[in-house]
């Protein structure tokens, strides 16, 4: 099956067109549009890369301190109990946007019957241990 490439980049778009919450020179935040929890963000470089591991140095650091800036948002308005941090890498890692973006997830004192495990739980047998 071909990758569908999002053409036009969904992202790109919005960088353009959208109401951003944060930004630097590099990097930018939204509040997800699909949110998994309540203060759900994205995390997104500038430049469009489908790739994780084919970010700069540079853009790596820039999109960590729009993780701190925006975690510290979330923490004033939301109050959640823990975060998860992700990031899907190609169609056979989840990935359907192929521009970068990192997952900042608030999490909350019962969302789920047992955390344990977090980020484990994408292979849901391995959850557990």
């Amino acid at each position: 099956m071909a990758v569908n490439v999002n053409n036009p980049c969904l992202f790109c778009e919005f960088l353009k067109n959208k109401k951003i919450a944060a930004e630097n020179d590099l990097a930018f935040a939204i509040f997800d549009g699909f949110p998994v929890n309540l203060g759900h963000v994205l995390v997104i470089p500038k430049r469009h890369v489908a790739n994780y591991f084919e970010l700069t140095s540079a853009e790596v650091l820039a999109i960590n301190g729009l993780l701190n800036k925006m975690k510290a948002e979330v923490e004033a308005k939301f109050h959640p109990d823990g975060y998860n941090i992700g990031v899907n890498v190609g169609a056979d890692a989840g990935q359907s946007i192929f521009h970068v973006h990192v997952h900042l997830i608030p999490r909350y004192k019962g969302d789920v019957e047992s955390p344990r495990g977090g980020v484990r739980g994408v292979i849901p047998s391995k959850r557990s241990y």
